[in-house]
């Protein structure tokens, strides 16, 4: 069976319209050839904050199955929405959530690891529809709860499930076509990397960039995925860019704009926890005096500093600039997003000083998520009363 493993990122669907942009590229994928399509999407821009957001206004102290389980109904959403749109073109299509993907997890609720894929449903699926849609980061673990993935990992799930089903390419649709040496939308004069290394996509991902999940990337270097990293028009065209191999690399300037940074009682504990998030894959850097910041998967790391009963204090978030080349790793945190801008346009004008006059990149066009709280109306709402 030849399948076609495609995903696309909240950034694909900021208005309720969007799902019938993408229902359609499907049609002209399955018009192509005789392939059946899986894709994976995750939620409406907007929609996992939010979700977030109301559960910890009911219970700030919410158990964390139970806030996975509220969160993955952003993507189960999403999931719906698609399968109607593609449904309403007349072909024969499907939905899956976590509970019926085959993938089962550990029960680190907030970012599950994946410990195996069973393909079984998901072929008897494709084998009686041309579209599977299949709900993003989320799996199942032992006890049959639902189980989050972590921030952005609607990129996992589509790696896992082009895994699972032999496929050895997996199509990521953003915003934009694909990994530039710094952020187009911030930096003019960010090039395009035709062909990346999946150690240097992943260490950019830790740092900052967000085109790719860097368990994803993990992954599929893990099971030989490549990974081609695309963008959808408005007009129905495809932007092609990156392609993620086990070759390829550049200078680069990554931007997180929300880390945490910490103040620890002596460099003996810095280091201790350092060393502690390190082994659960959580990218930490030491800052001047006995501070450390954290880059990645932020709610995952305070949620288990606070259950190791770790006293080290929570200061505020900072802006994180971080150039990467072959031989440098340098991080230079800012006290605001501007001047962390500023900050990374100077790093690239100095690796690319050619590129400093060239036009901010062309991504594909944002709109205003107006409709990013389809179901949850907080706050001002109106109660309706029986």
């Amino acid at each position: 069976m030849n399948v076609a493993v495609l995903k696309f990122g909240g950034s694909s669907f900021q208005r309720p319209e969007d799902y019938g942009r993408v229902a359609r590229h499907l049609a002209e994928r399955l018009a192509d050839g005789q392939i059946k399509i899986v894709a994976v999407v995750s939620a409406m821009s907007g929609t996992t904050d939010k979700l977030r957001s109301v559960m910890l206004d009911v219970n700030d102290q919410a158990r964390p199955s139970n806030l996975d389980a509220a969160l993955a109904t952003g993507e189960m959403l999403s999931a719906c929405l698609l399968e109607a749109a593609v449904s309403r073109l007349g072909f024969a299509v499907m939905s899956c959530n976590g509970y019926s993907l085959g993938i089962r997890t550990d029960s680190d609720f907030g970012r599950a690891s994946v410990e195996s894929a069973d393909p079984g449903h998901l072929i008897a699926a494709l084998q009686d529809n041309d579209v599977v849609v299949a709900a993003g980061g989320q799996g199942v673990d032992h006890s049959g709860r639902i189980t989050f993935l972590g921030r952005n990992s609607s990129d996992l799930t589509a790696i896992v499930i082009a895994s699972m089903l032999g496929e050895h390419v997996c199509e990521i649709y953003s915003d934009v076509p694909g990994i530039y040496t710094a952020d187009p939308n911030l930096v003019a004069g960010a090039r395009l990397i035709p062909e990346i290394a999946y150690g240097t996509a992943a260490k950019m991902s830790r740092h900052g960039a967000k085109v790719l999940h860097h368990r994803a990337v993990d992954y599929a270097e893990q099971h030989a995925v490549t990974i081609a990293c695309k963008s959808l028009m408005n007009d129905g065209t495809v932007m092609a860019g990156t392609f993620v191999t086990d070759q390829g690399d550049a200078s680069t300037v990554t931007l997180a704009r929300n880390s945490a940074l910490l103040s620890c009682r002596s460099l003996e504990e810095r280091n201790r926890l350092r060393d502690f998030l390190d082994q659960r894959e959580i990218n930490a850097v030491c800052t001047d005096g006995t501070g450390l910041c954290i880059l990645c998967d932020i709610d995952f790391a305070l949620r288990l500093l606070a259950v190791v009963g770790d006293r080290s204090l929570f200061v505020g978030s900072r802006s994180a600039v971080t150039e990467l080349g072959c031989t440098t790793l340098r991080v230079h945190l800012e006290e605001n997003f501007e001047a962390a801008i500023a900050r990374a346009r100077q790093i690239h004008e100095r690796m690319y000083p050619d590129s400093n006059t060239k036009p901010l990149c062309p991504s594909a066009p944002m709109h205003c998520a107006t409709h990013s709280s389809l179901l949850i109306h907080t706050n001002n709402a109106p109660e309706n009363r029986q």
